[in-house]
């Protein structure tokens, strides 16, 4: 079961479980067969929640798969001579319009998928493990188990939101995984860097790193790297020459125009008695 896909959505992860961290790995090969199931032999779970498939979506899929093969097994249970979706029935529907027969196929026993997800619930509970294998846990429940956000939250002790935002670090680069577990660098430390690209992530990293950063440091750092938006441009140089403006005509040392708001710095109390006697 090596050699899955490994590649994420922007926010949310897919159905990619990265085994490299996934704290019940073996465990699950342990309950769980790698095979290549003919099409025919497959049934869709009629209590399954997801009944709609965005066509041009599905399309797009299949399209992918003509071109590289199913990346992710599905996960089915035996039911008699024919084998259940439990998770993947996108993946099994694209397959079929792409014209293929058979697909791969994660299988297991109705009482080992139950008994497995116990033991990812188990082990999403330790507090020995780091943030990306928490969040591979997490994965795990919601793409192999058809768990959502808020079940998982139900079921281990936490917020919808909490479980959301943890596993949206899988999002992150492999290598800035990994150094994030080899570094024990926090999940508040790292989730400002999901909005970066892989290279941006690649300069800010050492820095974070070897200063040892807080949250404070790393958000501050990015903001003063964030680019001016040209409107915003615009705005700064008016306000800029209405500011000097001003302060010229009321003998201001500094004055500062927000949105709502006029702030007029002076050197001294002759200063503010010129400007008083100017708006008299």
């Amino acid at each position: 079961m090596k050699g899955l896909g490994r590649t994420f959505e922007s926010l949310i992860p897919t159905d990619l479980v990265d085994e490299e961290f996934d704290p019940t790995s073996l465990e699950d090969e342990k309950v769980s067969k790698l095979l290549e199931i003919s099409l025919d032999k497959i049934i869709r779970d009629e209590d399954q929640p997801r009944k709609d498939f965005d066509p041009d979506a599905l399309q797009s899929l299949a399209d992918s798969i003509k071109a590289n093969g199913v990346l992710q097994p599905i996960v089915v249970v035996r039911q008699e001579d024919k084998y259940q979706i439990v998770a993947g029935e996108r993946r099994y529907r694209a397959t079929k319009l792409a014209g293929l027969t058979t697909i791969p196929a994660i299988v297991r026993t109705l009482d080992a998928q139950n008994r497995l997800e116990l033991s990812v619930i188990e082990n999403a509970q330790r507090e020995d493990l780091n943030a990306i294998e928490l969040a591979t846990a997490y994965a795990k429940l919601k793409n192999q188990f058809n768990l959502t956000a808020k079940e998982i939250g139900e079921r281990i002790g936490k917020s919808e939101s909490s479980i959301t935002n943890t596993m949206r670090l899988l999002n992150l680069p492999d290598f800035a995984k990994k150094a994030m577990i080899e570094n024990n660098l926090s999940e508040a430390v790292m989730r400002p860097l999901l909005v970066l690209s892989d290279d941006k992530i690649a300069e800010i990293l050492p820095r974070i790193i070897q200063g040892s950063w807080t949250v404070k440091q790393v958000e501050n750092f990015l903001k003063a790297k964030k680019p001016i938006s040209s409107a915003a441009a615009i705005k700064a140089s008016l306000n800029y020459d209405r500011e000097q403006n001003f302060a010229k005509k009321f003998h201001a040392h500094k004055v500062k125009i927000t949105n709502k708001s006029i702030t007029i710095t002076f050197k001294n109390s002759k200063e503010l008695e010129k400007l008083l006697d100017k708006l008299q």
